[in-house]
């Protein structure tokens, strides 16, 4: 029988988890305060991540975001308004973390979830029961030791075929857990079915499926630390690197990350100086083969707003260097087909605002992988809920984008720009 799930606390009309807790990792000094502003264009939003504010959410025009007391000041005198929803740390403060868990399982209510032990227990049991199309192996190591796994889904597993190779990445922000379960939802789908379902035994005949389900497993389970949720987005490496930030493909080079080691969107001190991103781009860079480059697509997993985003990110030009009209007009196709399957917003990442150092930037940039992202559910949420979706959502969120992987892994059979 389930546990009563967590009590809710309302704090000026928003709703947020009586569990967050304040990161432990210092911060300097200075209220940190949930607003709402409104910034109907890319423009507009890029100026609000330029100034260093983590952004939750973007929903119609109206951005949710943490600013410090000075971030707020300054954004108001560039002319901004914002909506001060309420202060962030003292309304986690004076919560405390009600009914507690085990220090390394997730809150009561959310045990459906899976913690890092749970899945790499997940993915063992997958490689014993299917050992014949499942191969579990890593592609290094996080900054706290923990192995990056990676399984390799395929009709000859053990062996390197001449077929289109496709990624599926997960988790780089440590507290989107439902992405997790995504590529999870994947290693179960293209296991378990197989032999059973056409189109999962047709693909896994024809494909290379890859899936690294957490990038940021340390912040994965510091966000979860004592049976309560942390709000962590970043890795643990000093205060912490925005791992979306630190790809080495036009790295700090336009205003969509930070330079400031305490923001959200920190961007390390050079690219690929977390570990984590250093080991995912050693290993797609170990798939170039006799000078091709074996992974053809890749789709990253976030949450939340629910859209499908493709590169680049770093310009608002449909059309820059490395991207010609046809291959731009493909991303829109194929984004449009998946965003048509499971309902989300179709758009180039900068349309959103602008991000540098991205995996999906470095990934078509460096390697020209058909690279997407999907922010997942919900659509908008108000605050730090939204990355916190019960476990009850798990199955339908996943099942959700069955017919969107499906499209991405037949699309991988063909050429960039075709």
């Amino acid at each position: 029988m389930r546990r009563t799930r967590r009590a809710l606390a309302t704090v000026g009309g928003l709703v947020l988890l009586a569990t967050v807790a304040a990161p432990a990792v210092a911060q300097p000094s200075g209220e940190r305060g949930l607003y709402e502003a409104h910034a109907a264009d890319a423009e507009q939003r890029t100026e609000l991540v330029r100034a260093g504010v983590d952004v939750l959410g973007v929903r119609d025009g109206t951005v949710t975001m943490i600013a410090t007391a000075g971030q707020a000041r300054d954004l108001r005198a560039d002319g901004f308004d914002l909506d001060r929803i309420g202060d962030v740390d003292r309304m986690l403060a004076e919560r405390g973390t009600g009914t507690r868990a085990a220090a390394d399982e997730f809150p009561p209510g959310d045990e459906d979830y899976h913690t890092y032990s749970e899945l790499t227990d997940e993915l063992q049991r997958t490689e014993a029961d299917h050992g014949d199309i499942a191969r579990l192996s890593s592609v290094g190591e996080s900054y706290e030791g923990r192995s990056l796994h990676l399984i390799k889904i395929s009709d000859n597993a053990a062996r390197d075929e001449d077929e289109p190779e496709v990624l599926f990445t997960c988790n780089q922000h440590a507290r989107e857990h439902l992405t997790t379960e995504m590529c999870l939802r994947i290693v179960q789908r293209f296991t378990d079915d197989y032999g059973s379902d056409p189109t999962v035994t047709e693909l896994v005949d024809t494909r290379e499926i890859l899936v690294i389900p957490t990038v940021n497993p340390d912040g994965a389970e510091y966000d979860i630390s004592g049976g309560s949720y942390h709000g962590w987005r970043k890795n643990r490496q000093g205060s912490g690197t925005d791992l979306n930030r630190n790809w080495g493909y036009q790295w700090g080079c336009c205003g969509g990350s930070s330079g400031w080691p305490y923001s959200d969107t920190y961007r390390g001190s050079s690219p690929f100086s977390a570990p984590e991103t250093r080991a995912v781009a050693d290993f797609v860079d170990s798939r170039v083969v006799d000078g091709t480059q074996q992974i053809t697509a890749h789709l990253d997993f976030h949450s939340y707003s629910e859209l499908v985003l493709w590169p680049y990110g770093y310009t608002y030009d449909d059309t820059a260097e490395g991207m010609t009209r046809a291959e731009a007009d493909r991303f829109r196709d194929v984004g449009e087909r998946m965003a048509a399957s499971n309902g989300y917003t179709p758009q180039q990442s900068s349309d959103l605002y602008i991000t540098d150092g991205s995996v999906n930037d470095w990934m078509w940039g460096e390697h020209k992988i058909f690279s997407f992202t999907f922010e997942m559910y919900p659509a908008s949420a108000g605050g730090l809920d939204g990355f916190y979706p019960p476990d009850e959502r798990i199955g339908p969120e996943t099942r959700r984008n069955d017919e969107a992987v499906d499209i991405l892994l037949r699309e991988a059979g063909r050429g960039a720009a075709a």
